[in-house]
């Protein structure tokens, strides 16, 4: 065998030492267009930066309520080369931020909860974090005098407290009406034209709806009714039409009160869902019912009719009436003699059945003292049970009522509170991509805006436009 002619020491002098400082094809290439396309991009922004155009820096599409806005970056922002927001008054030029509470520590910034160029997101959308960074070590101004609400609230699925209407030792409900919702929800009750079977949407419907009432007998702005004092004329509320509707709470009062869109139930009225089986009639001989009003309302009416009806049929005088099987049994009074003494008969038998057992099913009546007609208790009843949160039952359309006022088909008392606990709200709204939104501003609004001031506008269409 041959020996080796070469050694290695030959062999490896063929190796260039210096081959790394050569540039091949494609290291070379890549330097060029590197530098190529970074100065072309830097030239990019340059033009757009002299000629006024933001869009290249926008950090993302804004809001559609901002939408105007999206080309004229510093109708939000200061002006140079880092733009933020300026202050809240760039802000509170087109909205007003009334301030949460008189006790608040501090005032978050509105772009702190208020997180613009994320594109079409609702920006009342907060995050939680926002409510939390004071609700979950809640203190007040004033040292000496703890917060009125819960101190520490990390979010609705921990650390929320019990509602308040149902929580422990705030559980009676303060109306006076007597309703029994175990009574009205049997089968083959009944009604104006037969039997029915009452459901929860027969009776509490949104306000603003416009199906009819099934089983009610609604009375839209009502004019006065022959034989009525004006001053009692009756004024039930309206039972359809758009949002806002301005309704009669269930009560002797006459204040009107005005419920937000279809989100809230409206109030029951007794004109409306209550007169088609629950007439106040008080003399077979006359059709029409007392109406719902004040008893010195429905004593003038009463005897009005009387008076119509006698002067219309003076024979009635002499024709004897059979005991009243609804009245108490009592001594038979004489015979009247003229008018006169048949309207005061007649008179005190409809009162008896008023004041003793029509007006009592349903009301409180206490009697002063040298008074000859009642006082009603106001009705109390309720319109809304959620002083602090906000609810909407249109959006819970697709729930049966029972699945969340689970008491209500077996409540006998009026003083039962048939509101849903906070658990039975977790169960859909917790935590998770697969559940409905549990977020604070579901419930709950930052701002007061009872306290709101006018806001009077500052841009021209075509600074809008242009």
């Amino acid at each position: 065998m041959a020996g080796r002619t070469r050694t290695t020491k030959k062999l490896a002098q063929r190796i260039k030492l210096d081959y790394f400082k050569t540039l091949h094809c494609i290291p070379r290439w890549r330097r060029i267009l590197s530098a190529a396309l970074t100065a072309a991009g830097l030239v990019w922004l340059g033009w757009h930066a002299v000629s006024g155009n933001p869009k290249p820096y926008d950090a993302g599409p804004v809001g559609h309520s901002h939408a105007m806005f999206s080309q004229k970056c510093g109708t939000c922002h200061v002006s140079g080369w880092f733009r933020r927001v300026a202050t809240d008054q760039a802000c509170l030029a087109c909205h007003d931020g009334p301030k949460h509470h008189d006790e608040q520590t501090f005032a978050p910034a509105c772009w702190d909860c208020h997180v613009e160029h994320r594109g079409a997101l609702r920006l009342a959308s907060t995050s939680t974090e926002a409510c939390t960074q004071c609700h979950a070590n809640l203190a007040a101004k004033d040292k000496n005098s703890p917060p009125k609400f819960a101190a520490n609230i990390g979010g609705f699925d921990g650390g929320h407290p019990e509602f308040a209407a149902v929580r422990q030792g705030h559980a009676d409900d303060p109306g006076t009406v007597a309703f029994n919702h175990l009574k009205h929800l049997k089968k083959e009750l009944r009604g104006p034209h037969g039997t029915v079977e009452l459901k929860c949407v027969d009776c509490h419907r949104p306000a603003g709806a416009n199906e009819p009432l099934p089983f009610g007998q609604a009375q839209i702005a009502p004019g006065h009714r022959h034989g009525e004092p004006e001053s009692c004329s009756s004024s039930a509320p309206p039972v359809t039409g758009t949002a806002p509707t301005t309704l009669v709470p269930a009560s002797f009062s006459p204040t009107p009160f005005t419920v937000p869109g279809r989100a809230y139930m409206a109030p029951i009225n007794y004109e409306a869902h209550c007169l088609a089986c629950h007439p106040l009639q008080f003399d077979k001989r006359i059709p029409e019912p007392a109406p719902h009003k004040e008893p010195k309302c429905v004593y003038d009416f009463m005897d009005g009719k009387l008076r119509e009806h006698i002067a219309a049929h003076p024979r009635d005088i002499q024709i004897l009436d059979e005991p009243d099987k609804r009245l108490p049994p009592r001594p038979v009074p004489p015979a009247p003699r003229n008018d006169k003494e048949w309207v005061a008969q007649k008179l005190a038998n409809a009162q008896i059945l008023m004041w003793r057992k029509a007006c009592k099913e349903c009301h409180t009546l206490n009697w002063p003292q040298g008074e000859s007609l009642p006082v009603v208790a106001k009705a109390a009843i309720p319109v809304r049970w959620l002083q602090h949160a906000n609810f909407d039952h249109q959006a819970h359309q697709m729930v049966t009522c029972t699945s969340c006022h689970s008491k209500t088909e077996k409540s006998e008392k009026t003083s039962d509170v048939l509101l849903p606990g906070i658990q039975v709200c977790r169960q859909c709204h917790h935590s998770g991509s697969e559940a409905a939104e549990a977020r604070c501003f579901e419930c709950h609004t930052y701002h007061d805006w009872r306290k709101e001031n006018r806001v009077n506008g500052k841009f021209t269409v075509p600074q809008l436009i242009k």
